[in-house]
């Protein structure tokens, strides 16, 4: 344990391993939209050596993400709801792997047990304050203390502590094997040429979800008046079940049902679609790192934190945001019971934004 972390900032100190061999751990469990604002990290490794060994820990869901990347040499999966077992299996997996440098990007304290077990002697962690559980006393050093923003931006600060300028070129690589991309094409195909657009009916929190009716009701304006194809993208959790249930019953264009568990198969529909509509949940920001226009529901959460970044902001419904208040990426706390202001209506007028300026 570190009870005094030195404090790294954007003069550094730069901490990348030298010499050969280097092997750098990026501790990054859950959940699926914070692997993806994880991956510029592992890319910004390769840019600066190609040659280094980049292994990351995630839990089994998020792993999914990093399957095919080219900038993640290995992938640790760690099972955190399991308890001492799942520790134990965890140790034994990363037996063999000894670090030079980890870069632990979450908050909680299971974050802790990947990062000790990467045999790592300097362990960089996020800002004291934005962490819980005292997780910042098993760090060698954190990042500087600032306002809540943005969480890709706060990712993008880990630069610091490998050298790399703050405003370089931001990239996430989302990789397709052969297979994934001839079944996105084979289920494309069938379309015809006829665009698609992906409704993302739920998200881990039910206080994110919109209405399911809403979903129903934008279905079938998606399909009359700008004649597109509906696609019902969630988990396999039972509330989004039911959820999709109800936009099945409910609309008359027949959208077609995509759940699954399957999070690789999310991924590559979310890539053949036009257009993606989704709450505060990872196939949204699946979306925005495939450069997909996506359309965000926001009322619980902040968008400005957690909703698309730097693109595709002119899309996002804001219901979080007071009438007459500025975008404030540092609010941080939910607002509840505020998602049945997002009207259908306010949708489709996005819709359009989405039409004329991503054609």
């Amino acid at each position: 344990m570190s009870l005094r972390p030195r404090v790294v900032s954007p003069e550094g100190p730069i901490l990348l391993p030298a010499g050969p061999q280097r092997r750098v751990c990026i501790v990054l469990l859950s959940g699926i939209g914070d692997v993806v604002h994880g991956l510029p990290l592992a890319l910004d490794l390769k840019d600066l050596d190609p040659d280094v060994e980049v292994t990351w820990v995630a839990e089994a869901a998020p792993a999914q993400v990093l399957a095919h990347h080219p900038a993640v040499d290995r992938i640790v999966v760690f099972d955190s709801r399991s308890g001492l077992r799942g520790v134990r299996a965890l140790h034994a997996a990363m037996a063999d792997d000894r670090a030079q440098l980890t870069l632990n990007v979450q908050r909680y304290f299971k974050s802790v047990w990947p990062t000790l077990f990467s045999g790592a002697p300097v362990r960089v962690g996020l800002p004291p304050s934005k962490t819980r559980d005292g997780v910042r006393f098993f760090h060698t050093h954190v990042l500087r203390e600032g306002p809540w923003k943005h969480s890709q931006d706060l990712f993008l600060d880990f630069r610091w502590a490998l050298g790399v300028p703050r405003d370089a070129p931001v990239r996430w690589d989302v990789t397709f094997s052969p297979q994934e991309t001839a079944e996105r094409d084979a289920f494309f195909g069938g379309y015809r040429g006829r665009p698609v657009v992906s409704l993302v009916v739920g998200s881990a929190n039910p206080k994110k979800d919109w209405p399911p009716e809403r979903y129903a009701r934008l279905a079938d304006a998606l399909a009359s008046d700008f004649g597109l194809g509906v696609l019902l993208l969630g988990g396999p959790s039972r509330r989004e079940r039911r959820a999709a249930d109800v936009v099945l019953r409910l609309a008359s264009s027949r959208p077609v049902d995509c759940l699954g568990d399957s999070v690789r198969r999310l991924m590559w529909l979310v890539a053949g679609s036009r257009l993606v509509v989704a709450p505060d949940t990872g196939p949204l920001h699946i979306a925005h790192a495939l450069d997909v226009p996506v359309i965000g529901l926001f009322a619980h959460t902040n968008p400005w934190r957690v909703g698309p970044w730097r693109r595709y902001t002119d899309l996002v419904v804001d219901r979080y945001t007071e009438p007459g208040d500025a975008r404030d990426a540092s609010a941080y706390l939910p607002k509840d019971d505020r998602m049945d202001r997002i009207t259908v209506d306010d949708v489709l007028a996005k819709v359009e934004v989405a039409r004329s300026r991503y054609p």
